[in-house]
């Protein structure tokens, strides 16, 4: 039977010493702490830009100037605010004024002509400018032959459009079914339908005239009209095609003419001074039906 051997003692029968193996103490190094680093933003150059100032003016006639149109140049006066009198305008290139009491003998008188529906007058012809732009056919004057084409202007109504229309979209898009409902029947849209169907015929609606949808949200008619048909449905009050009554006296409201609908002949009185207490009265109804 082998023997114990202890530490350090040999072995016959091996000749091998067991030597004691000291234990090594685990060293745990700690971690070097991590500093945050902080990026300061690049700082770039703003892009130069230089908007576009155009001197030059074209002018155009939106509707039946042909090939060539001669504007019409015999006799034109019209009023001056400064010196509060009528006078007689004239287009002559080698005057500086277009007044006439105030051009020389050797005055030069020159047609004014449309291409195409188009004129382009370049800033080295002021004179010129200041004459269409005073005649009495230019549309901004009242007129009903030609007017100024304003670029800036154009753009900036055509940006207005479009940001309503994307507006008007956004409202069909995301405002509440129960806050849509009344407008929709403002439209007369039929509202027992689904709701992607009702939605979609008040996008058509918000489409056609963006402004005036975005409005219908705050107009007193839609929500009187609302009130109204809501009434008619819970009923306080009845709708019939000679007349609007409350419901449970069966007394007369107000008398539906003929050819009109009753929900509309009585939201218009609803509107009225006379028809003020109704509307207080189906709107109490209603508050506490809620």
């Amino acid at each position: 039977m082998a023997k114990k051997l202890k530490r350090g003692q040999a072995s016959p029968e091996l000749n091998v010493v067991v030597e004691s193996t000291p234990i090594a103490e685990a060293v745990v190094a700690e971690k070097p702490k991590t500093q945050k680093t902080y990026f300061e933003p690049v700082k770039r150059p703003k892009i130069i830009r230089k908007e576009k100032v155009f001197e030059n003016r074209n002018y155009t006639i939106p509707k039946g100037g042909g090939i060539v149109y001669m504007l019409s140049s015999k006799g034109i006066t019209v009023y001056d605010e400064e010196k509060n009198q009528v006078r007689e305008i004239r287009y002559c290139p080698n005057e500086p004024s277009i007044w006439r009491d105030e051009q020389s003998e050797n005055a030069r008188k020159e047609a004014v002509i449309f291409n195409n529906g188009n004129l382009l007058v370049p800033k080295s012809k002021p004179n010129l400018m200041e004459y269409l732009d005073r005649h009495p056919d230019n549309i901004d004057n009242g007129g009903h032959v030609f007017s100024l084409i304003k670029k800036e202007q154009d753009a900036a109504k055509k940006l207005a459009k479009e940001f309503s229309v994307n507006e008007a979209i956004a409202m069909v898009r995301d405002t509440d079914l129960q806050e849509l409902l009344p407008v929709a029947m403002y439209y007369s849209i039929d509202i027992n339908r689904p709701t992607a169907e009702i939605r979609y015929d008040l996008l058509t609606e918000a489409k056609s005239n963006p402004e005036k949808f975005i409005s219908s949200f705050d107009n007193p008619m839609v929500k009187t009209r609302s009130m109204v048909y809501q009434a008619s449905q819970y009923q306080i009050i009845n709708l019939k095609e000679e007349g609007c009554y409350w419901y449970d006296s069966n007394r007369l409201i107000i008398a539906v003419p003929t050819g009109q609908k009753p929900l509309d002949t009585l939201t218009r009185y609803c509107m009225t001074e006379k028809g003020a207490s109704v509307l207080a009265s189906i709107e109490d109804s209603l508050s506490k039906l809620g």
